[in-house]
């Protein structure tokens, strides 16, 4: 491991939307280059090291970035199916890791990513970036006061309008591209363009949809400010009102997350553009004596009296990202804005909602183990991997 008293080695890996995001974030900062950037897309390769720092490399395989004991960390910022063999890889090869969300693809990886995070002592931070927000904390800090009273119930709004993927007929796969390094842990199909760029989201066995490609942040920031872990019973409805196309994914969703004494609602609709109701996704808290409704634009208290406070500021991506640089430099992951010991309840929110979307009943949850009451519901908490790429036996050190 190379010495990050003076700058962190950083590498992201995959250079799509969210990943140069990342690397025009880390290579900003005066005490973190972007050494190596890698991506399956030459396209997107070569793009990713544009925006490098400089002497940056360029790789098509993860495993040649996790092999150079010069990188300190990584940024994991692939299709959600690879999120968490990636981390739990990089941490076995002593690199800290900012994993984007959602940390994991299924209730099982959850535990998985988190056992190997307190195994390693690695700072491990969650892509959930509200966490990091100094507007946001504001908002939290607020709303912990006291001053709404009890808070009995925090509703989690995604809304917005995302246009259909069309239906797209099975193609050879682009030249230069390993697709089987792509599919990775999940079953071998055909390739098609609604599998690859972005489109995977909406496909069960690379993503979750919108729950857990957005809808994930509300979901943290409502469990945050609720201060819950998992819930002890979950029940939702989901299906496709506007989609007729290579969805597989619901765009209308509603879930409800059960606590002893509140409520976290979740309501996603994905043909509703962000003006016709006047804010962007966000969350409200309902207390005895005011709501709090917190969103991209800032935090703002509304009393029973009506007045009216603004709590809290805009979010800010680089914050979070600052908050892992300064604990990969101190070696510390208890300062860590968004730890994955906290924060991959909220994954596993997002995907025990998804689960009792598909098996259609309220489902009884253990909140020490996130498994069901039933049988239909765990089988879709977990999947073998497939043997190549050294998943299964990944999957056997996991338990």
């Amino acid at each position: 491991m190379a010495d990050t008293s003076e700058r962190v080695r950083h590498a992201v890996i995959g250079c799509g939307g969210q990943g140069q995001q990342h690397i025009r974030v880390f290579a900003d900062m005066a005490d973190c280059e972007v050494a190596a950037v890698c991506d399956l897309d030459p396209e997107r390769r070569a793009k990713g090291l544009s925006m490098a720092s400089d002497g940056a490399r360029a790789e098509a395989d993860f495993r040649r970035v996790l092999d150079d004991p010069t990188i300190d960390s990584v940024s994991v910022v692939t299709p959600d199916h690879w999120h968490t063999p990636i981390a739990v890889f990089a941490l076995q090869a002593g690199k800290h890791v900012y994993v984007e969300k959602p940390c994991s693809h299924t209730v099982d990886e959850a535990r998985m990513l988190t056992a190997a995070a307190h195994a390693s002592g690695k700072c491990v931070q969650h892509g959930t970036q509200s966490r990091g927000s100094t507007g946001i904390k504001d908002g939290i800090a607020f709303l912990q006061s006291g001053e709404l009273g009890k808070i009995r119930m925090a509703k989690a709004i995604n809304h917005q309008l995302r246009g259909p993927i069309g239906r797209v007929p099975e193609s050879s796969q682009p030249d230069g591209v390993d697709y089987d390094l792509w599919l990775g842990p999940a079953p071998v199909r055909p390739f098609t363009l609604n599998r690859w760029h972005y489109n995977w989201h909406w496909y069960w066995e690379y993503g979750g949809g919108d729950m857990v490609n957005d809808g994930i942040h509300q979901v943290d920031v409502a469990r945050w400010g609720l201060g819950q872990g998992l819930p002890k019973a979950v029940s939702a409805s989901g299906g496709q009102l506007f989609y007729d196309d290579d969805h597989e994914t619901p765009d209308t969703q509603v879930v409800t997350f059960e606590y002893d004494d509140c409520y976290l609602l979740y309501e996603m609709r994905l043909w509703t553009p962000y003006p016709l109701e006047g804010h962007d996704n966000g969350v409200v808290f309902y207390g005895d004596n005011g709501i709090l409704s917190i969103g991209r634009k800032g935090c703002e208290a509304r009393f029973k009296d009506g007045e009216r406070r603004e709590v809290g500021g805009t979010q800010d991506i680089a914050e979070h990202m600052r908050n892992f640089i300064a604990c990969v430099m101190a070696e510390d992951p208890s300062g860590l804005d968004a730890p994955i010991a906290s924060c991959a309840d909220s994954a596993t929110l997002c995907n025990l909602g998804n689960i009792a979307s598909r098996v259609g009943k309220r489902l009884t949850i253990d909140p020490e183990s996130g498994r069901s009451d039933d049988s239909a519901a765990n089988t879709l908490m977990g999947y073998e991997y497939r043997e190549a790429y050294g998943l299964r036996q990944l999957q056997l050190l996991a338990g």
